[in-house]
């Protein structure tokens, strides 16, 4: 649940020899959902995220903006429309955030297998630091 990652994050922040400038989080479809909202509610956190098949409400990109983003939806999704992302990346390029947004044209809802598999991500995100 939510109220379980709020407790843990700050949890393992404070318990393990964490590199706080380098804490990153990215889920997919209801955890795509998932992540904007853990960026909303733990301001200050974390350097990058990433939402596959997400989205989020275009108000909150706001308390977004201070996280650099990647955001990957599927052409196809007959799931979670991929207007969903469309319309949270537009608020946070609006806001002023950092965000790449990357559709698959013919992939379903399962846009994570395209997404792992770019060969960029995990340099991007690692490349990361808080600002």
């Amino acid at each position: 649940s939510m109220q379980l990652l709020q407790e843990l994050v700050p949890f393992v922040l404070r318990t393990y020899p964490v590199k706080r400038s380098q804490v990153y989080v990215g889920g997919l479809s209801m955890g795509g959902m998932g992540t904007y909202e853990l960026v909303r509610r733990l301001p200050g956190t974390f350097a990058a995220a990433f939402a596959i098949c997400g989205g989020a409400h275009p108000a909150t990109a706001a308390k977004l903006k201070g996280v650099d983003w990647w955001l990957f939806h599927g052409g196809k999704d007959d799931v979670v429309p991929p207007k969903a992302t469309e319309v949270i990346h537009d608020a946070l390029k609006k806001a002023g955030a950092r965000v790449k947004f990357t559709l698959y044209p013919e992939a379903n809802h399962n846009s994570w297998d395209p997404a792992f598999a770019e060969k960029d991500l995990l340099p991007w995100l690692f490349s990361k630091r808080k600002r």
